[in-house]
């Protein structure tokens, strides 16, 4: 099985890709972790039905004790007010510092579900086990956690590494067709900034083809896993790499009621006006463009904006991100295909245009 070593100096782990995994969960924790006692199983109304009773069967196999946690599906219940009611339940349920996490599900449920980790009892581990093309090759690993703010996406939050993931792409089959498209965007990205020859691997797979190969999901992760020691923390300013196309994508996404867009669909305008921006500063070869905005349109992602959201709201919530510390944009441009790099030189009135540029076709 493909098994990918996360190796941070103070809190290393693996990444473990393999069909059925779900299956062999509690024998994977046992042979790969120090974990022992209670854990918390924290899902959604969605994933919890297909999968959580497969998950506690093997964990209570090896000997692991089990509570359930279900939220309702969807971006909104990554908020403090449903941190809170999670916290208390495990409280009441009897969970305390020898427990651990398990998040069962898509980017909202590992997001939410580690920074619940983060700040119960001053901090438990965690396990992520995704079940999304999103989750799966990106937000599972790298240990960022957060909920949102009504003023923008990801503003509350810490870095708070998994002991584990595991990966069982068995899971992608029975997302809805939408949900597993919007998810290459993120294995897109990846090919743009480090690994050109993965493009044409994204080409040939099948949009429609819900079975993935543990081999291209691994690929990502390793791309992911060593920018990520590079930059764990995001203070040298490689891990801001990994926001190609997201500057602009978050604010478009927090311009409209959470799951208008989903992420990978707004990360999707993002990358083309990323694009755009690179052509016009970095020189990048328009073909270049073409052929990355060619299968973003394969995987049936949207690269037109909708004209009922206005570019002063996409400002306005793009001022509030992250990655405009201190006042200074930070954004990522593409050099070539598989090279990118954090550019100082856009500036409001080049991503105003690009904002605007995306209005055509």
């Amino acid at each position: 099985m493909p098994t990918i070593h996360v190796a941070l100096a103070h809190s290393p782990y693996d990444v473990v890709v393999q069909n059925g995994l779900l299956a062999e969960a509690g024998s994977q924790i046992t042979e790969r972790t120090l974990l022992s006692g209670k854990a918390a199983i924290i899902t959604d109304s969605t994933v919890g039905p297909l999968y959580a009773e497969t998950l506690q069967a093997s964990l209570a196999s090896s000997g692991y004790t089990t509570t359930l946690h279900t939220v309702p599906a969807g971006e909104a219940s990554k908020s403090l007010s449903q941190t809170e009611e999670l916290c208390r339940e495990m409280i009441r349920a009897g969970h305390d510092r020898s427990s651990f996490v398990i998040a069962l599900g898509g980017g909202v449920v590992g997001d939410l579900a580690g920074f619940t980790a983060s700040i119960f009892y001053r901090g438990i581990p965690f396990i992520q086990i995704p079940t999304t093309i999103v989750s799966l090759v990106d937000s599972a690993v790298g240990g960022k956690t957060g909920v949102n703010a009504p003023e923008g996406k990801n503003l509350i939050g810490n870095f708070h590494q998994p002991a584990l993931v595991l990966a069982d792409p068995d899971t992608l089959t029975t997302l809805e067709p939408r949900e597993f498209r919007e998810g290459f965007a993120e294995a897109i990205k990846h090919a743009a900034i480090r690994d050109a020859d993965m493009l044409a691997e994204l080409e040939a797979h099948d949009p429609l083809d819900q079975i993935v190969c543990p081999d291209l999901i691994a690929r990502n992760i390793a791309i992911k896993a060593r920018i990520v020691e590079e930059d764990e923390k995001e203070l040298s300013g490689t891990r801001a790499l990994l926001n190609f196309g997201h500057t602009i994508g978050h604010g478009i996404e927090a311009s409209v009621p959470y799951g208008t867009l989903l992420h990978g669909e707004a990360i999707s305008l993002g990358i083309r006006a990323a694009l755009s921006l690179s052509e016009t500063i970095t020189g990048l070869s328009p073909q270049i463009s073409q052929r990355i905005n060619a299968v973003l349109a394969a995987y049936q992602l949207p690269l037109v904006l909708d004209p009922a959201i206005s570019t002063d709201t996409i400002m306005e919530k793009m001022m509030t991100d992250k990655k405009f510390a201190g006042g200074q944009i930070k954004f990522v441009l593409l050099d070539q295909l598989g090279s990118a790099h954090v550019s100082s030189e856009v500036t409001l009135d080049h991503i105003r245009h690009a904002i605007e540029a995306l209005r055509t076709e």
